[in-house]
């Protein structure tokens, strides 16, 4: 099973309307210089912004990006020296991987990209994954570039519907992007190239699961060999948590969040009064650990002590 990278993927499913209008908006020179594509993670917000962006830089390509099927050409210049990082009109930014948040440094290096003299006429894009993640210092250094983008420069900002400065939001358009149940799903089959069902129990797959997520449930339980078909709700929780899966991988920590919530609408749809008292408290505790990126393993051993054990 393939890594599910951003970057890499040359199919753009599910999200045709976003990226036809932001090509119409392109066409019409009316393209707002900063976008910000809101909405949960897993959606493929990224990969919707490379698309978007291979389009933009290779129009006057022979290998262009095919508008019709939404697909890079993989032998396309600009998604070669993209895929390498080596592309000078894309200036990518996101968390390093041993730090939980974007620091100033990371912003003081763009500012200083930007400075430095285009190689060619094309459109220079900043991709900002994570914008949430920005702390206090980073933003205000952000916003100030925001303000006065230099001629021809493109922000694009990821946010996985968390919370953001005000100031910051006022600076951009947002583009609310979303996907039905249903919708998530036959993207998810694409994805897993039509095998979602022969993969994962139709008892872990729940409204709360975008594309993404329902991939890496897929590939999680490939690489640690378990048969998911088998599995429901609550077998799977109590392994990924006694097994702290979700130390060794945060993708599955992130997807864990989901399940707890879906957990309690399974259990009891009439919500008992102890049931409801139980949900309302970790649904209180989920959220805080979102909104404040807190540690989690302290949650997930009281879920299991008092619900799966309880």
């Amino acid at each position: 099973m393939n890594n599910l990278q951003p970057i890499n993927q040359t199919k753009l499913f599910g999200l045709k309307k976003y990226i036809t209008e932001l090509i119409k908006l392109d066409k019409k020179d009316n393209l707002p210089n900063k976008i910000l594509l809101s909405g949960p993670k897993g959606l493929g917000k990224s990969t919707l912004a490379y698309h978007f962006i291979n389009y933009v830089l290779s129009k006057n390509e022979a290998l262009n990006y095919n508008i019709d099927d939404l697909e890079i050409n993989s032998n396309s210049p600009s998604f070669k020296t993209i895929l390498n990082r080596s592309n000078p009109n894309l200036i990518l930014v996101d968390t390093n991987p041993e730090k939980k948040s974007i620091d100033i440094n990371q912003i003081r290096e763009l500012i200083s990209n930007l400075n430095k003299s285009s190689f060619n006429e094309k459109p220079r894009f900043i991709l900002i994954d994570n914008i949430e993640l920005l702390n206090v210092n980073s933003v205000n250094a952000l916003l100030k570039i925001l303000e006065e983008p230099t001629y021809n420069v493109n922000f694009i900002l990821i946010n996985n519907n968390k919370k953001i400065l005000p100031t910051l939001l006022s600076r951009c358009i947002n583009f609310k992007i979303s996907l039905t149940n249903n919708e998530s799903l036959a993207v998810a089959d694409k994805l897993l190239d039509g095998n979602l069902h022969e993969m994962i129990n139709k008892d872990l797959i729940n409204y709360y699961l975008t594309p993404g997520k329902i991939f890496n449930l897929a590939k999680f339980g490939k690489l640690n060999k378990y048969d998911l078909i088998n599995f429901d709700l609550k077998q799977l929780l109590i392994v990924i948590i006694k097994n702290n899966h979700y130390k060794k991988d945060d993708l599955i920590k992130y997807l864990i969040l989901d399940f707890i919530e879906f957990y309690f609408v399974k259990i009891n749809s009439s919500f008992s009064t102890k049931i409801n008292d139980s949900y309302n408290y970790f649904l209180k505790r989920i959220s805080d650990t979102r909104k404040f990126n807190l540690d989690e393993e302290s949650l997930f051993i009281e879920f299991e002590e008092k619900i799966l054990n309880g």
